[in-house]
């Protein structure tokens, strides 16, 4: 990158916060990234990575310029877990604002502190997403000012040299802000009138959604995994956190819903005429035509979207509930769960 590139990344980086939804800075760019999540996280060989690589070790398929060499073959290779992976555009700080363009093979010596900072700056940037989604709803205007507060706050923590990164109490500022994450919840979910499902942490493993109305939903925190939401009503509802690995996403209509990130659209299975929030792209591996059948209308498996499978699940250590979704190991899936694209 020339000097004059990298100032003017220096320079985007240090101003304070853009307008409420102005979210550029939060996706990732991988032109301007050293290829971090390839070398910086681990992973096991399973049906999301054909091998095992330990943290600090460079994938085989990165190359010199710091490129995927299989990016448009991933998911053939047995790397769906890459494709699913997305750092809310941390790797770009890490190596141009933090690092001020220093790469870590020619800086062996600080590549430890580099590749340790990259987590703690993806929970940063995925918190200011969710701040600056929160302070572009209409109908959180009551919390509007101490959602610009945080955010700048949490934006200067972000700017931070690398010792301070390392030091930051992460957990304790995620809690902060989930506070404020929640009353927005409340303020925009109480837009839909009624009772509103409240499926907060639940178990719904498999669950048979499809065509449910949870409109206005609390589904933080839910175990989405391989359930089937095809054709369900998803507007508004509350989304923070919950596992979507392999749902099925088809003709689902998730205009508006709260806090839904890249990294969790890239884990589920969707088409066509899958409805996306403003601001999120469709993945490259969703069919381009619409795969689901008509949604039923009342009882069957719209009935069961109340009912539940089996119960809410205890509240897991991690902090799934509630809060945003906490960073797991990182031995089967790079990053913290269900995560986003990326492009090299």
């Amino acid at each position: 990158m020339s000097e004059t590139s990298e100032n003017r990344v220096r320079q985007q980086a240090a101003t304070a916060p853009g307008p409420a939804d102005d979210r550029s800075g939060l996706r990732a760019d991988c032109a301007n990234c050293f290829g971090l999540c390839c070398v910086a996280l681990a992973f096991s060989r399973s049906t999301d990575f054909a091998v095992d690589k330990a943290a600090g070790e460079p994938c085989g398929n990165l190359g010199q310029d710091f490129r995927c060499g299989i990016h448009d073959k991933l998911r053939p290779k047995g790397f769906q877990g890459c494709t699913v992976y997305d750092c809310f555009g941390a790797g770009q700080k890490i190596s141009q604002v933090t690092f001020a363009g220093r790469n870590w093979r020619e800086s062996p010596d600080g590549s430890r502190q580099m590749f340790a900072a990259l987590p703690v700056m993806r929970q940063l940037h995925e918190l200011l997403w969710y701040l600056a989604e929160a302070q572009a709803r209409p109908a959180a205007r009551p919390v509007h000012r101490q959602l610009a507060a945080e955010r700048e706050r949490i934006e200067r923590l972000s700017l931070s040299d690398v010792d301070t990164l390392l030091e930051l109490d992460v957990a304790a500022l995620r809690a902060g802000v989930n506070t404020l994450l929640l009353r927005t919840s409340e303020l925009v979910r109480a837009e839909v009138k009624g009772k509103k499902k409240d499926r907060r942490g639940a178990d719904l493993f498999g669950a048979r959604l499809r065509g449910a109305d949870l409109r206005g939903a609390d589904l933080r925190g839910a175990y989405l995994i391989a359930a089937d939401l095809s054709g369900a009503d998803l507007r508004l509802a509350d989304v923070i956190g919950a596992d979507f690995r392999d749902a099925d996403l088809a003709g689902a209509d998730l205009t508006d819903c709260l806090f839904l990130t890249q990294t969790q659209v890239n884990a589920a299975r969707g088409d066509g005429g899958t409805v996306l929030p403003a601001g999120l792209d469709r993945p490259s591996h969703w069919p381009a035509g619409t795969t689901t059948p008509a949604a039923p209308s009342g009882g069957g498996d719209a009935a069961q979207a109340a009912a539940g499978r089996k119960g809410a699940a205890p509240e897991a250590a991690s902090g799934r509930r509630g809060g945003p979704a906490r960073k797991p190991g990182t031995s089967r899936r790079k990053g913290s769960g269900p995560a986003g694209s990326r492009r090299k």
